[in-house]
């Protein structure tokens, strides 16, 4: 039988040793031709240098990127400290890897500005885009999407997610064929003779008014119409007692009430990670850019699981009638911690349903990246997929 133009195939495990999980993966892809791209997307358990130099020859000559996670997703549905490998082959596929490690001299945009010179290395076929993993603890991820912006322009669609620790928060990996780095940004560039499609969701709902960013820097959120910010959001939503001033108690509020941004087409997500009593602050993961238009928003259960379900029709959609060969997802580890365990699972049946069966992969982020037109393309508590024709 002939390869296939385009292809995904996936396998996981959650086994405990390294190399075990790795093994067990790897006997579960049945590749039906060299790959031409590998997506290592493994729990912080698993010794990434250990499974980037342990890959069967079929696996260890062609182009990888990979990161750590808070949560993984496989074909059977959604996992729990499990390594999940996406390969992604067919003769119609074309892929370009790079890299940038951020430190004294370089930042997160220059970083990821490096990281997507690999699209200049790409033999371009009629559709293209950019994917991006980033050290999710490492300053303004809108940083990324502006390095990679500078590089791909308008033509070159994004996706993509930051890296996580299972919300250790202390410290995420990124990988690079062999190289395992913290503090980067790795990307993989894809060039297809068939459709590739993009779909970005997230089910919350502005709640407010809009009202005018009046001050902000970097990650704090400091004044929405003149007001303290932390009072404006207390005060509008009202919560119980202890979120007014338990760090705990407000963070699992906060993880049903994100703030909105409004960009020219759509509304993005910016997760409040925390506040500051004493200055009025919110602190989010990524920036809140003064002199934007904001909103506070809220979901449920259901309107998140309504978000992944519009997430991948669009993606799906967007393939202009063509089958699925597969798709891969970024969906944020807020997402995963309102969803109760079975819910989790439904969440990966629509995603089944929606795609046709097709292979599916991902993993839980600790921010998405998702553009396909306009400014912004950082997202949190959102679902971004990216379906391959």
């Amino acid at each position: 039988m002939a390869e296939p133009q385009s292809w995904v195939r996936v396998g996981s495990s959650t086994a405990t040793d390294t190399t075990s999980a790795l093994k067990e993966a790897q006997a579960q892809l049945d590749l039906p031709g060299p790959p031409k791209l590998l997506v290592v997307m493994a729990a912080p358990r698993y010794d990434l240098q250990v499974l980037a130099e342990g890959l069967q020859p079929s696996l260890a000559d062609c182009p990888r990127i990979g990161c750590s996670t808070s949560g993984e997703i496989a074909p059977s549905g959604t996992l729990t400290q499990s390594l999940v490998l996406w390969t992604l082959g067919g003769p119609g596929i074309r892929v370009s890897t790079g890299w940038g490690e951020t430190d004294g001299s370089m930042g997160l945009r220059q970083a990821a500005s490096r990281a997507a010179q690999c699209l200049h290395q790409l033999e371009r076929r009629d559709h293209t885009v950019l994917m991006l993993l980033s050290d999710g603890l490492c300053g303004d991820q809108m940083e990324v999407v502006r390095g990679a912006y500078d590089v791909a322009h308008v033509d070159v669609p994004l996706v993509g997610g930051c890296a996580g620790d299972y919300l250790a928060m202390h410290r995420t990996h990124q990988l690079h064929g062999s190289r395992v780095m913290s503090g980067a940004v790795v990307a993989a560039a894809i060039s297809s003779d068939r459709p590739l499609g993009v779909g970005v969701s997230h089910g919350w709902t502005p709640m407010s008014e809009p009202m005018l960013v009046t001050g902000s820097k970097g990650t704090r959120l400091s004044s929405l119409d003149e007001r303290p910010a932390l009072r404006v959001y207390l005060e509008f939503f009202q919560p119980p007692p202890p979120v007014w001033s338990d760090p705990e108690a407000f963070a699992d509020f906060a993880a049903t009430h994100p703030i909105g941004i409004r960009r020219r087409d759509k509304i993005e997500m910016r997760h409040i990670a925390g506040f500051d009593a004493e200055r009025g602050e919110l602190i989010t993961v990524a920036e809140v850019p003064q002199g934007a238009l904001a909103f506070l928003t809220e979901g449920n259960l259901d309107s998140v699981l309504e978000a992944a379900s519009h997430s991948c029709r669009s993606a799906i959609e967007a393939l202009g009638g063509a089958p699925a060969a597969g798709v891969l997802l970024f969906d944020c580890v807020a997402r995963r911690s309102l969803l109760e365990a079975e819910r989790m699972q439904e969440e990966a049946e629509l995603i089944r349903r929606c795609s046709g069966g097709a292979p599916m992969g991902g993993f839980y982020t600790y921010g998405e990246i998702g553009r396909t037109k306009g400014a912004g393309g950082f997202h949190n508590q959102t679902l971004v997929t990216l379906a391959i024709g």
